[in-house]
């Protein structure tokens, strides 16, 4: 584990009693683990937004559709094999008679996943779907240079 570092914070106490009440239900151990939580999503969101559409994400992109549809399953196969270098696995399950699920795991450039995944959601027969996508773990805490100034003049 990396060095931790302390610091206090002032909050309203109805704010914290809430924020309590919320990640006692969530399972967390402590307010530590939560903050922790909260800091490395709000990373992710701030680089993802701030990308310009290139650089290497994971994800994964959960599809509900009708197996019934004509030729829907062959052109998922087609997008997907098309774009082999993304896809690290997928799961499909049999929801009902009718519909199916797929969970696609995908590794690569951001603008890559993405047109991939509207391709596959825009395909008739699909009911729903969504891409999730966030950054290697490694890549979360790197600040990037202009973060990083900012973030000296807050410390001093």
């Amino acid at each position: 584990m990396s060095e931790l570092s302390r610091f206090g914070i002032s909050v309203e106490k109805g704010l914290l009693k809430s924020f309590d009440k919320l990640i006692n239900q969530q399972g967390y151990a402590n307010r530590s683990e939560a903050f922790r939580d909260l800091m490395r999503d709000a990373l992710v969101k701030s680089q993802l937004e701030n990308e310009t559409e290139t650089g290497n994400v994971i994800g994964s992109l959960t599809l509900v559709y009708d197996h019934h549809a004509s030729d829907l399953n062959d052109k998922m196969n087609d997008l997907q094999h098309r774009h082999y270098h993304l896809v690290v696995s997928v799961t499909h399950v049999h929801i009902s008679h009718d519909d199916c699920l797929e969970v696609i795991v995908l590794r690569g450039e951001v603008q890559e996943i993405k047109t991939l995944a509207n391709s596959l959601l825009s395909l008739k027969g699909v009911k729903h779907g969504q891409l999730f996508v966030t950054l290697p773990s490694t890549e979360i805490v790197k600040p990037k240079t202009n973060s990083a100034n900012n973030l000296n003049n807050i410390e001093k």
